[in-house]
């Protein structure tokens, strides 16, 4: 399936990527990085992408691992109700236990899923879960429910998603389009990932209050990993509960943001830029 038109929203890279893709035949649009945000940036290619009825979003390091990947991402808008759509993820070929695990459990290997309001009864808040790596939008939807926020350094997916759902539109997970797509995050970086995690929920008590807790689900991810790590790779549990602990206490002080200075925040964060640019 060819696209009527590819968009590149360069955040003022170093290297020659800009150069790369105008070579390619891509319309490339280079912002600053300190105007990058989640949100805002996606919003920008909105705009940009008009009138395209559908807009295909995927990350610099998501690499399409089949010739199919956007036409059965694509093919979900069959159905009326689906307002976006999102891929599976596979990890990368050096991927390590801890790294695949998560990408298992979490883009599971299934036919497209369809999930709407009523889902919120057995799944909680994981109703609004999507990925804005590998994702697909219907311009009409997106426009329902206002667009991507302006200001989101983090989650802007779940946001849309969930304004979406509350409107009546659906979400569906495509399993059969495939995207190469993980990362082997440091203690740190998952620390920083956490954080960023806890001021989305703070910023966005609506989603718990419309969907609920997804009541659980977080033990069970952690039960699922050490078995998972038990059969394959045994002296990553250090590691992993490191990472548990490291995550929770990060989460929590998300919570909290609102108690710390943006220079603070900007090192507690896996988007400084975002900070900074908020602390002149």
């Amino acid at each position: 399936m060819a696209p009527t038109q590819i968009l590149i929203i360069d955040s003022s890279s170093r290297d020659s990527t800009a150069t790369s893709f105008r070579e390619f035949g891509a319309r490339v649009v280079v912002i600053p990085q300190s105007e990058f945000n989640h949100g805002g940036t996606r919003r920008l290619g909105t705009d940009l992408t008009a009138p395209s009825e559908f807009i295909i979003f995927l990350t610099q390091d998501a690499i399409p691992a089949h010739p199919e990947a956007f036409s059965k991402l694509l093919a979900a808008f069959a159905n009326p109700t689906v307002g976006m759509a999102y891929g599976r993820q596979l990890p990368r070929r050096t991927a390590r236990a801890i790294e695949r695990h998560a990408r298992m459990t979490n883009y599971p290997a299934s036919e497209t899923e369809i999930r709407n309001f009523e889902d919120r009864a057995k799944l909680g808040v994981k109703t609004t879960f999507c990925s804005n790596s590998f994702a697909a939008y219907r311009r009409s939807s997106l426009l329902d429910v206002g667009g991507f926020p302006q200001d989101a350094p983090f989650a802007e997916d779940q946001i849309t998603a969930g304004k979406m759902l509350l409107k009546g539109w659906s979400v569906a997970y495509a399993g059969d389009a495939c995207v190469t797509h993980s990362h082997g995050y440091s203690i740190a970086e998952e620390f920083r990932r956490y954080f960023d995690i806890g001021v989305f929920h703070a910023r966005n008590s609506w989603l718990l209050e419309s969907f609920g807790r997804a009541e659980g689900e977080g033990l069970r991810f952690i039960g699922s990993e050490m078995r998972y790590l038990l059969r394959h790779e045994p002296w990553s549990i250090a590691e992993a509960v490191a990472k548990t602990f490291a995550k929770y206490g990060a989460y929590r002080l998300g919570l909290v943001e609102h108690l710390f200075a943006p220079k603070i925040k900007a090192h507690l964060s896996m988007f400084p830029a975002y900070w900074q640019a908020r602390s002149k």
